[in-house]
């Protein structure tokens, strides 16, 4: 299997369950650690779920009963997944790329800064925060304003990666309100939408396809 052999599956335009979703990962990580099939990226969307990760504390998650509750074997906390919210699910042999996940994870991080550069939005990494954020200036008492508009949970098995990230284009941003998104209690959360960008999924979807052909030089072919 060549390190440029990458396919491309879209289909967001229909809300995929995220437990048939998790079901075909994990059979689609066994086919490529197998060597049966092509690594894969997938960009999907979800009905309205929230996820519990491998670190997630009872304690965040607010109003249990308002959407279903699923535990995952990604890393991270809880976090929302519902339409409007572009997700994209890698699944890389790892063994092609050094066998170092946190090179991968530094690659999915620039994946999305890359991705929202091209609408104008400058996103930022956290030291000791997971995922991207947006500087939105300052609160009434100066402390610094900031949102989460994009996150990251992975998982590896026999070195070969699966869940991956999700980028916030125009969810319902009140669904957030259910939990602690990713534990964090002092920040927000925000989407393209929320800033005042115009994208449709299918713009961040294009997007994200160009720049992850640069980011990974990895060239791709539709599934």
């Amino acid at each position: 299997m060549s390190v440029n052999s990458v396919e491309w599956k879209n289909s967001w335009e229909i809300p995929t369950d995220y437990g048939v979703a998790i079901s075909e990962m994990e059979r689609d990580v066994a086919a490529i650690r197998a060597g049966t099939t092509r690594q894969r990226v997938w960009l999907v969307e979800h009905p309205p779920i929230y996820t519990a990760g491998t670190a997630a504390q009872p304690a965040d998650l607010l109003d249990p009963d308002r959407f279903p509750v699923l535990k995952t074997g990604r890393g991270g906390q809880y976090t929302y997944h519902g339409p409007g919210q572009l997700i994209a699910y890698t699944m890389l042999d790892l063994t092609l790329r050094g066998s170092d996940v946190r090179k991968y994870v530094h690659d999915l991080e620039q994946w999305i800064i890359d991705t929202l550069a091209e609408f104008g939005v400058q996103g930022e990494r956290r030291e000791g925060r997971v995922g991207i954020w947006v500087d939105r200036g300052r609160e009434s008492n100066g402390n610094p304003f900031e949102a989460k508009i994009a996150a990251i949970g992975v998982r590896v098995r026999r070195w070969v990666s699966y869940h991956g990230i999700s980028i916030n284009v125009e969810p319902d941003l009140e669904h957030f309100s259910g939990i602690v998104p990713c534990g964090i209690q002092e920040h927000g959360v925000t989407s393209l939408v929320d800033l005042g960008i115009t994208a449709t999924m299918a713009d961040v979807a294009h997007a994200l396809r160009n720049n992850f052909e640069t980011v990974f030089e990895t060239q791709t072919t539709d599934v």
